[in-house]
């Protein structure tokens, strides 16, 4: 097969930024996250990866591959009771969590803008129980295609999404979830306020990459915040990171603890819609 060149700017391109630090990671001797089709995605794609991000950093590689480890944990603890849910993954770019969690049972659809759509489909195995849906996220219809959410149960992830949204947009997605997906949960990351300011100005640089401006942000102490989107919204969690490797696995580990620190990296966050508003 042919390798593959990607032209894609703005938030889409940041897909191949995290791609890039998952594959470092996932090519360590004892990694994180074992991503093995991460490093199949490196080979299969035509594109200056260290020419246009720079050299891999330890930091980052790892921290990316702990994200996606947590988003994947998440999903496997809501699995482990509904085994047969369907997996929502807003924005999901290149990630592979459909090989890394599947029990064989799930369902998965992967909502993506339409050129990484066309990416996903061409560069990614297909399955019979994986469908990639080319729509925006803010596009609500992605909500119909979910197949009896309140018996199966449904899983949401945005991961590296909804900071790239308007405000009013990330609460109309929160909202209708909760509206629609009773039983279900939604996990996400957001990026403390300092950070995104950065972004917004034009500062904030990875290699030769501009990061597009971050319109949505959120300190880790005002995830409780949430629960205003919507009444059925019964809980806000904050996840950790799961244990790292070695001295710079430890030191991501403090940083996401240390009030002073913990916005050096997304905090993640996961939310559980009820079965009706409370009284």
């Amino acid at each position: 097969m042919a390798r593959r060149r990607p032209m894609l700017s703005g938030v889409p391109e940041t897909l191949l930024w995290t791609l890039y630090n998952r594959a470092y990671e996932a090519g360590q001797r004892y990694p994180v996250l074992d991503d093995p089709m991460a490093l199949r995605l490196m080979k299969d794609l035509d594109y200056p990866f260290e020419e246009r991000f720079g050299q891999p950093n330890a930091f980052h590689s790892q921290a990316q591959g702990l994200r996606s480890r947590c988003f994947d944990v998440a999903v496997q603890e809501y699995l482990a009771d509904r085994p047969q849910a369907t997996v929502v993954a807003l924005g999901d770019g290149l990630e592979t969590g459909f090989w890394r969690v599947d029990n064989g049972w799930l369902n998965w659809l992967s909502v993506e803008l339409p050129e990484v759509a066309e990416l996903r489909q061409a560069l990614l195995p297909a399955s019979g129980r994986l469908r990639t849906l080319a729509c925006s996220a803010t596009d609500l219809s992605w909500l119909d295609e979910i197949e009896d959410p309140e018996a199966r149960g449904v899983v949401v992830t945005a991961q590296g999404l909804l900071m790239y949204l308007p405000p009013a947009e990330v609460r109309r997605i929160l909202a209708a979830c909760a509206e629609r997906l009773p039983g279900g949960v939604l996990v996400l990351d957001t990026m403390a306020r300092w950070l995104a300011r950065g972004t917004v100005v034009g500062r904030s640089k990875v290699g030769g990459m501009t990061i597009p401006p971050m319109r949505w942000a959120m300190n880790p102490g005002e995830r409780h915040k949430l629960r205003s989107a919507h009444p059925a919204i019964t809980e806000v969690r904050a996840l950790r990171l799961p244990r790292g490797r070695g001295a710079m696995g430890e030191l991501i580990r403090l940083q996401s603890l240390l009030p002073g620190l913990r916005t050096l990296t997304p905090a993640l966050t996961q939310l559980r819609f009820g079965y009706g508003s409370p009284h």
